[in-house]
Protein backbone atom coordinates (compact mmCIF):
# COMPACT_ATOMS: atom_id res chain seq x y z
CA UNK A 1 0.00 0.00 0.00
CA UNK A 2 1.36 3.46 -0.83
CA UNK A 3 2.27 5.14 2.47
CA UNK A 4 3.17 8.71 3.39
CA UNK A 5 6.46 8.84 1.43
CA UNK A 6 4.82 7.50 -1.72
CA UNK A 7 1.98 10.01 -1.46
CA UNK A 8 4.44 12.85 -0.87
CA UNK A 9 6.54 11.73 -3.85
CA UNK A 10 3.34 11.75 -5.91
CA UNK A 11 2.44 15.25 -4.69
CA UNK A 12 5.89 16.62 -5.48
CA UNK A 13 5.66 15.24 -9.03
CA UNK A 14 2.09 16.41 -9.69
CA UNK A 15 2.37 19.90 -8.21
CA UNK A 16 4.45 21.56 -10.98
CA UNK A 17 1.99 20.38 -13.63
CA UNK A 18 -1.22 21.00 -11.67
CA UNK A 19 -0.92 23.98 -9.35
CA UNK A 20 -2.38 27.16 -10.79
CA UNK A 21 -3.86 25.35 -13.81
CA UNK A 22 -7.49 25.14 -14.90
CA UNK A 23 -9.26 21.83 -15.48
CA UNK A 24 -10.23 21.52 -19.14
CA UNK A 25 -11.93 18.12 -19.01
CA UNK A 26 -12.53 15.15 -16.72
CA UNK A 27 -13.16 11.61 -17.93
CA UNK A 28 -14.22 8.92 -15.45
CA UNK A 29 -14.14 5.44 -16.98
CA UNK A 30 -14.73 3.56 -13.74
CA UNK A 31 -16.83 4.99 -10.90
CA UNK A 32 -16.56 1.91 -8.67
CA UNK A 33 -13.60 2.62 -6.43
CA UNK A 34 -13.62 1.98 -2.67
CA UNK A 35 -16.33 4.64 -2.49
CA UNK A 36 -18.13 5.65 -5.69
CA UNK A 37 -16.53 8.49 -7.64
CA UNK A 38 -19.09 11.33 -7.78
CA UNK A 39 -21.12 11.16 -10.95
CA UNK A 40 -20.94 14.95 -11.26
CA UNK A 41 -17.15 15.14 -10.82
CA UNK A 42 -16.60 16.68 -14.26
CA UNK A 43 -19.24 19.32 -13.61
CA UNK A 44 -17.59 20.15 -10.29
CA UNK A 45 -14.06 20.53 -11.69
CA UNK A 46 -14.14 21.70 -15.32
CA UNK A 47 -13.33 25.38 -15.64
CA UNK A 48 -11.96 25.67 -12.11
CA UNK A 49 -8.36 26.30 -11.08
CA UNK A 50 -6.28 23.98 -8.92
CA UNK A 51 -4.96 26.33 -6.26
CA UNK A 52 -2.54 23.94 -4.56
CA UNK A 53 -1.85 20.28 -3.86
CA UNK A 54 -1.18 19.26 -0.29
CA UNK A 55 -0.98 16.04 1.67
CA UNK A 56 -2.69 14.97 4.89
CA UNK A 57 -1.38 11.62 6.06
CA UNK A 58 -1.83 9.29 3.10
CA UNK A 59 -4.43 11.53 1.43
CA UNK A 60 -3.65 13.84 -1.47
CA UNK A 61 -5.77 17.00 -1.31
CA UNK A 62 -6.41 19.02 -4.47
CA UNK A 63 -7.45 22.44 -3.23
CA UNK A 64 -9.79 24.46 -5.46
CA UNK A 65 -11.37 27.79 -4.55
CA UNK A 66 -14.77 26.08 -4.26
CA UNK A 67 -13.79 22.82 -2.55
CA UNK A 68 -11.27 20.00 -2.26
CA UNK A 69 -10.76 16.82 -4.26
CA UNK A 70 -9.68 14.04 -1.86
CA UNK A 71 -7.54 11.28 -3.35
CA UNK A 72 -6.37 8.09 -1.67
CA UNK A 73 -4.22 5.55 -3.53
CA UNK A 74 -5.57 2.51 -1.69
CA UNK A 75 -3.57 -0.69 -2.18
CA UNK A 76 -2.35 -0.21 -5.73
CA UNK A 77 -3.19 3.28 -6.97
CA UNK A 78 -0.91 5.77 -8.69
CA UNK A 79 -1.24 9.11 -10.47
CA UNK A 80 0.70 9.60 -13.72
CA UNK A 81 1.38 12.75 -15.73
CA UNK A 82 1.91 13.17 -19.45
CA UNK A 83 2.04 16.14 -21.80
CA UNK A 84 -1.57 16.50 -22.87
CA UNK A 85 -1.07 15.68 -26.55
CA UNK A 86 1.43 12.86 -25.97
CA UNK A 87 -0.55 10.81 -23.46
CA UNK A 88 -0.98 7.12 -24.31
CA UNK A 89 -4.40 5.62 -24.77
CA UNK A 90 -5.97 4.50 -21.47
CA UNK A 91 -5.49 0.90 -20.44
CA UNK A 92 -7.74 -1.47 -18.47
CA UNK A 93 -7.06 -0.04 -14.99
CA UNK A 94 -6.77 3.64 -15.97
CA UNK A 95 -9.93 4.90 -14.33
CA UNK A 96 -9.85 8.73 -14.27
CA UNK A 97 -8.27 11.44 -16.45
CA UNK A 98 -8.01 15.06 -15.34
CA UNK A 99 -7.07 17.17 -18.36
CA UNK A 100 -5.35 20.54 -17.91
CA UNK A 101 -4.18 23.03 -20.55
CA UNK A 102 -0.85 21.29 -21.11
CA UNK A 103 -0.95 18.12 -19.01
CA UNK A 104 -3.03 15.01 -18.55
CA UNK A 105 -3.19 13.55 -15.04
CA UNK A 106 -4.33 9.91 -14.91
CA UNK A 107 -5.40 7.77 -11.96
CA UNK A 108 -4.56 4.08 -12.26
CA UNK A 109 -5.84 1.62 -9.65
CA UNK A 110 -5.84 -2.11 -10.51
CA UNK A 111 -7.47 -3.22 -7.25
CA UNK A 112 -9.89 -0.27 -7.02
CA UNK A 113 -9.31 0.20 -3.27
CA UNK A 114 -8.50 3.88 -3.72
CA UNK A 115 -10.81 6.86 -3.46
CA UNK A 116 -11.58 10.08 -5.32
CA UNK A 117 -14.13 12.19 -3.49
CA UNK A 118 -15.33 15.80 -3.70
CA UNK A 119 -15.68 17.98 -0.59
CA UNK A 120 -17.44 21.29 -1.38
CA UNK A 121 -16.30 24.44 0.39
CA UNK A 122 -19.80 24.90 1.79
CA UNK A 123 -19.49 21.66 3.77
CA UNK A 124 -16.89 23.16 6.11
CA UNK A 125 -13.17 22.53 6.47
CA UNK A 126 -11.88 19.48 4.63
CA UNK A 127 -9.92 18.66 7.79
CA UNK A 128 -13.28 17.81 9.38
CA UNK A 129 -14.16 15.30 6.66
CA UNK A 130 -14.84 11.86 8.21
CA UNK A 131 -11.76 10.40 6.49
CA UNK A 132 -9.46 13.08 7.92
CA UNK A 133 -10.98 14.21 11.21
CA UNK A 134 -9.39 11.54 13.43
CA UNK A 135 -5.91 11.59 11.91
CA UNK A 136 -3.01 12.26 14.25
CA UNK A 137 -0.29 14.87 14.02
CA UNK A 138 1.91 15.04 10.92
CA UNK A 139 5.39 13.60 11.52
CA UNK A 140 6.98 16.71 9.96
CA UNK A 141 4.93 19.10 12.08
CA UNK A 142 7.37 21.08 14.27
CA UNK A 143 5.21 20.16 17.26
CA UNK A 144 5.80 16.44 16.78
CA UNK A 145 8.46 14.98 19.03
CA UNK A 146 9.11 12.84 22.07
CA UNK A 147 6.62 14.82 24.14
CA UNK A 148 3.77 13.93 21.77
CA UNK A 149 4.68 10.24 21.69
CA UNK A 150 5.16 10.06 25.43
CA UNK A 151 1.85 11.77 26.24
CA UNK A 152 -0.06 9.78 23.62
CA UNK A 153 1.17 6.38 24.75
CA UNK A 154 0.50 6.64 28.49
CA UNK A 155 -1.70 3.79 29.61
CA UNK A 156 -1.62 2.11 26.21
CA UNK A 157 -1.31 -1.68 26.41
CA UNK A 158 -1.13 -2.17 22.63
CA UNK A 159 2.30 -2.71 21.13
CA UNK A 160 4.20 0.37 20.01
CA UNK A 161 4.25 -0.98 16.44
CA UNK A 162 0.45 -1.19 16.33
CA UNK A 163 0.08 2.28 17.85
CA UNK A 164 2.39 3.74 15.22
CA UNK A 165 0.59 2.24 12.22
CA UNK A 166 -2.90 3.08 13.55
CA UNK A 167 -2.44 6.73 12.53
CA UNK A 168 -4.36 8.31 15.40
CA UNK A 169 -1.26 9.42 17.30
CA UNK A 170 0.96 10.29 14.34
CA UNK A 171 -0.03 9.85 10.69
CA UNK A 172 1.73 8.17 7.83
CA UNK A 173 4.02 5.74 9.66
CA UNK A 174 2.86 2.69 7.75
CA UNK A 175 4.03 -0.86 8.09
CA UNK A 176 7.39 -0.61 6.31
CA UNK A 177 8.48 2.60 7.96
CA UNK A 178 7.30 1.63 11.45
CA UNK A 179 9.54 -1.45 11.37
CA UNK A 180 12.47 0.61 10.14
CA UNK A 181 11.99 3.44 12.66
CA UNK A 182 11.73 1.01 15.57
CA UNK A 183 14.96 -0.64 14.47
CA UNK A 184 16.79 2.68 14.34
CA UNK A 185 15.43 3.62 17.76
CA UNK A 186 16.43 0.23 19.23
CA UNK A 187 12.88 -0.53 20.39
CA UNK A 188 11.26 -3.97 20.35
CA UNK A 189 8.06 -3.74 18.26
CA UNK A 190 6.23 -5.97 20.78
CA UNK A 191 6.82 -3.60 23.71
CA UNK A 192 3.64 -2.10 25.15
CA UNK A 193 3.42 1.53 24.06
CA UNK A 194 2.68 2.64 27.60
CA UNK A 195 5.96 1.17 28.83
CA UNK A 196 8.13 3.44 26.70
CA UNK A 197 10.02 6.01 28.72
CA UNK A 198 10.52 9.59 27.60
CA UNK A 199 14.04 9.00 26.25
CA UNK A 200 12.84 6.13 24.05
CA UNK A 201 9.95 8.24 22.81
CA UNK A 202 12.41 10.97 21.81
CA UNK A 203 14.59 8.47 19.94
CA UNK A 204 11.56 7.04 18.18
CA UNK A 205 10.20 10.43 17.09
CA UNK A 206 13.59 11.30 15.64
CA UNK A 207 13.80 7.92 13.87
CA UNK A 208 10.32 8.31 12.38
CA UNK A 209 11.20 11.66 10.80
CA UNK A 210 14.58 10.38 9.66
CA UNK A 211 13.19 7.25 7.98
CA UNK A 212 10.35 9.11 6.25
CA UNK A 213 12.71 11.83 5.03
CA UNK A 214 15.07 9.26 3.54
CA UNK A 215 12.20 7.37 1.91
CA UNK A 216 10.92 10.54 0.22
CA UNK A 217 14.44 11.34 -0.99
CA UNK A 218 14.75 8.00 -2.83
CA UNK A 219 11.22 7.99 -4.23
CA UNK A 220 9.46 5.82 -1.65
CA UNK A 221 9.15 2.03 -1.75
CA UNK A 222 8.07 -0.06 -4.72
CA UNK A 223 6.91 -3.47 -3.54
CA UNK A 224 4.41 -4.36 -6.27
CA UNK A 225 2.56 -1.60 -8.09
CA UNK A 226 3.73 1.83 -6.96
CA UNK A 227 5.42 4.20 -9.39
CA UNK A 228 5.75 7.97 -9.13
CA UNK A 229 3.76 10.34 -11.32
CA UNK A 230 6.76 10.33 -13.67
CA UNK A 231 6.71 6.52 -13.86
CA UNK A 232 9.74 5.97 -11.60
CA UNK A 233 10.02 3.23 -9.00
CA UNK A 234 11.02 3.95 -5.41
CA UNK A 235 14.31 2.62 -4.03
CA UNK A 236 13.93 2.74 -0.26
CA UNK A 237 13.79 -1.06 -0.02
CA UNK A 238 17.42 -1.17 -1.12
CA UNK A 239 18.24 0.68 2.12
CA UNK A 240 15.85 -1.19 4.43
CA UNK A 241 17.56 -2.59 7.52
CA UNK A 242 14.88 -5.09 8.56
CA UNK A 243 11.75 -5.00 6.39
CA UNK A 244 11.34 -8.20 4.31
CA UNK A 245 14.78 -9.38 5.49
CA UNK A 246 13.65 -12.27 7.71
CA UNK A 247 16.51 -14.74 8.17
CA UNK A 248 19.09 -12.35 6.75
CA UNK A 249 21.85 -11.06 9.03
CA UNK A 250 21.26 -7.79 10.82
CA UNK A 251 23.35 -5.08 9.20
CA UNK A 252 24.50 -3.97 12.67
CA UNK A 253 25.14 -7.21 14.61
CA UNK A 254 24.68 -10.08 12.10
CA UNK A 255 21.89 -11.71 14.14
CA UNK A 256 19.17 -13.15 11.84
CA UNK A 257 16.24 -10.77 11.38
CA UNK A 258 12.94 -12.13 12.70
CA UNK A 259 9.44 -11.82 11.31
CA UNK A 260 6.28 -11.82 13.42
CA UNK A 261 2.66 -10.91 12.69
CA UNK A 262 1.02 -8.03 14.56
CA UNK A 263 -2.50 -6.97 13.73
CA UNK A 264 -2.43 -9.15 10.57
CA UNK A 265 0.68 -7.31 9.32
CA UNK A 266 4.25 -8.52 9.10
CA UNK A 267 6.75 -6.96 11.49
CA UNK A 268 10.51 -7.36 11.10
CA UNK A 269 13.07 -6.71 13.81
CA UNK A 270 16.45 -7.66 15.23
CA UNK A 271 16.12 -9.48 18.60
CA UNK A 272 19.53 -8.20 19.73
CA UNK A 273 19.56 -4.58 18.55
CA UNK A 274 15.92 -4.13 19.60
CA UNK A 275 15.92 -5.51 23.12
CA UNK A 276 14.58 -2.24 24.55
Amino acid sequence: MPELPEVEVTRLALAPAAEGQHVVAVEVREFRLRWPVPRDLAAQLVGHRIVTLRRRGKYLLWEFDHGTLISHLGMSGAWRTWPRHDAPSPRLHDHVDIVLNHWLLRLTDPRRFGALLWHPAGAGSVNDHPLLAKLGIEPFDPRFGGEVLYAGTRGRAASIKQVLVAGQLVVGVGNIYASEALFRAGINPKRAAGRLGFARCERLAFAVREVLTEAIRVGGSTLRDFVSAAGDEGYFMLEAAVYERAGSPCRACATPIRRIVQGQRSTYYCPVCQRG
